[in-house]
C-alpha cells in the first residue's frame, strides 16, 4: 500500500534472500544468523515464513537442508504447491557463498529498524493531528516507542505464538544449562534468591515493613549487590532520604563501619582506611541516584528510559509518590484510589523497562494490634490493588525491634507473603544494626521456625 502511495518502504530483497541461501547451504551459519535477526526483521511474508522454519529447526536442533525445510514448511502450513520448492532453488542459486551472511544481517536489521521508526512517525503524527491527548502525554507516547525499539522489542501489539514458543524455549533451554543457578538477578541473599528464584525482567517486587524495621536498609543492600555483582546500571528514587544519606549507608555496609561513626565523624584510622576502600568500590559501579521528593511514576519511567543497560529500578517508597501521571490528576480522589493507580503504574514500568521493580511500602498498624505482629497481605498500607499487581510481596519482621530483650535480637525474617513463581513463607536473615544492613542468616542462633 505504502509503495502505491509513492512511499518506498525500507527493505533489502536481496539482502533478505542472500541470508536464507546461506543458511540452506552452510547450516554452520545458522546459530549466528538466529542471534543476529528475527522473522520480524524481514519484509517480505515468505521469507519471514522460511526463516521461521527454519528457526524452529534450529532450536530443536533438527537438520536443515532443502528437503526437510520444505517438509517442516508442509507441517506449518507455509508450503505453496511448485512455487515453495523453486524459490528454495533461486535462494541457493544466488547465494554462492555463506561467508558473508552476517553482513546480510546487519543490512537487514537496519531496513527493520528504519520500517519500525516509520511506523513510530506515522502513529505520532497520527495522534498529533487527531488531537488525542496533550503534547507532554504524545511525547511520552513517543519516547516509550523509541525505548522498546531501542531495547529491541518489538512495538506493536500482537506477535505470532510460533514467536512466543521459540523464545520460551530459548529460555528453558537456558535454564536447563545452568540447573544451579537463579534465572534472574541475585539479592545477595541467597535464601530470598532460593525462594524467588531471582529478581526476574518486568517483576514488580515489594518490600513491605513498619517503619524502622529496616526497608531500606535491605533495599540499598540488594541494589549495591546487583551494581556490584554485574554490568547492569540500578537507579535508586529515594523519595525520604537525601542522596548523601543513601551513599553514607552504603559506605557503612559495604566497608564494615559503623554507621553511627559515619555520622558523628569520630573515624579511627583504621574506619578511614575501610571507608577509602568502600569509597571505591561504590563508585566503580553503575548506580544512579535520584532523591526528588515529588516524583511520579511517569517521571520515573521517563528518566529511567535514558539509562543505558538498566538492570534494576529500587524506589523508596509507594506512600509518597505523588501519582501514577501528573500530580493534580487525582486531586478529587481518595488515596487508595491514587496507591492503586500508582502500583498499576509501576507494573506496566516494569514489564515496559524489562527489568524488575522493587518498591517498598508501609504496612498498617493492623500488625501492632495482634499477638502476633509478623505482618500479613492485608496489612499493605492503602493496599488497593497493590496483592494483585505484585509478583512479589516480602515483609520484614525483627523480634527484637518489639522486644529488645529477646534472645535472638539480630535475627530477622523476611516473609514471602506473595510469590507467583513458588512457595511462600518466612526466610531467615541477620540483622547488622551497626551497619544498618542485612546478611544470609549463618545458623548462630539456636531458635527455630
Amino acid at each position: 500500500m505504502e509503495e502505491l502511495l509513492g512511499k518506498q518502504v525500507p527493505h533489502s530483497a536481496q539482502a533478505e534472500q542472500a541470508i536464507l541461501g546461506s543458511m540452506l547451504i552452510d547450516p554452520r551459519c545458522v546459530a549466528d544468523v538466529v542471534g543476529k535477526v528475527t522473522a520480524t526483521d524481514f519484509y517480505h511474508t515468505a521469507n519471514q515464513q522460511i526463516f521461521e522454519t527454519m528457526y524452529t529447526m534450529f532450536s530443536y536442533s533438527q537438520t536443515i537442508d532443502p528437503i526437510t525445510v520444505l517438509d517442516q514448511m508442509k507441517v506449518r502450513g507455509f508450503y505453496r504447491e511448485n512455487e515453495s520448492e523453486r524459490y528454495l532453488r533461486e535462494l541457493m542459486q544466488i547465494t554462492p557463498t555463506a561467508a558473508n551472511v552476517m553482513e546480510y544481517c546487519s543490512i537487514v536489521q537496519d531496513k527493520a529498524m528504519l520500517r519500525s521508526l516509520l511506523e513510530i512517525a506515522d502513529d505520532v503524527k497520527e495522534m498529533v493531528s487527531d488531537g488525542t491527548g496533550e503534547a507532554g502525554s504524545i511525547l511520552d507516547a513517543a519516547e516509550r516507542k523509541i525505548y522498546a525499539l531501542r531495547q529491541g522489542r518489538n512495538t506493536s501489539g500482537l506477535l505470532p505464538v510460533s514467536q512466543v514458543v521459540n523464545s520460551t524455549y530459548a529460555q528453558i533451554q537456558e535454564a536447563a544449562e545452568n540447573q544451579n543457578a537463579i534465572p534472574g538477578l541475585s539479592t545477595g541473599l541467597p535464601d530470598i534468591d532460593k525462594r524467588i528464584l531471582g529478581m526476574n525482567p518486568g517483576e514488580l517486587i515489594f518490600i513491605a515493613a513498619r517503619p524502622g524495621m529496616g526497608k531500606t536498609s535491605i533495599a540499598l543492600n540488594i541494589a549495591l549487590a546487583v551494581a556490584k555483582n554485574t554490568d547492569k546500571a540500578v537507579a535508586i528514587f529515594s523519595l525520604e532520604m537525601a542522596r548523601e544519606q543513601i551513599v553514607s549507608r552504603m559506605l557503612a555496609y559495604e566497608g564494615l563501619v559503623n554507621g553511627k561513626k559515619l555520622l558523628t565523624g569520630n573515624l579511627t584510622a583504621e574506619d578511614w582506611r575501610r571507608i577509602g576502600d568502600a569509597a571505591s568500590v561504590i563508585s566503580n559501579t553503575n548506580m544512579y541516584v535520584d532523591d526528588n521528593p515529588v516524583l511520579s511514576v511517569a517521571d520515573m519511567n521517563a528518566a529511567c528510559r535514558r539509562v543505558d543497560n538498566l538492570g534494576l529500578v529500587v524506589i523508596d517508597y509507594l506512600q509518597l509518590m505523588t501519582s501514577a501521571g501528573g500530580k493534580q490528576k487525582y486531586a478529587s480522589e481518595s488515596r487508595t484510589q491514587v496507591v492503586s493507580d500508582i502500583s498499576r503504574m509501576l507494573k506496566i514500568m516494569a514489564k515496559e523497562l524489562n527489568v524488575p521493580v522493587v518498591c517498598l511500602s508501609q504496612l498498617s498498624r493492623a500488625s501492632e494490634t495482634r499477638q502476633d505482629k509478623r505482618p500479613q497481605l492485608s496489612d499493605l498500607r492503602e493496599s488497593g490493588s497493590i496483592e494483585q499487581d505484585a509478583d512479589v510481596v516480602i515483609g520484614l519482621y525483627r523480634e527484637g525491634y518489639y522486644n529488645q530483650e529477646c534472645e535472638t535480637p539480630n535475627v530477622a525474617e523476611a516473609l514471602v507473603l506473595k510469590n507467583r513463581k513458588g512457595e511462600v513463607g518466612p526466610v531467615k536473615l541477620t540483622w547488622l544494626p551497626e551497619y544498618t544492613a542485612f546478611a544470609p542468616y549463618e545458623g548462630r542462633y539456636d531458635d527455630e521456625y
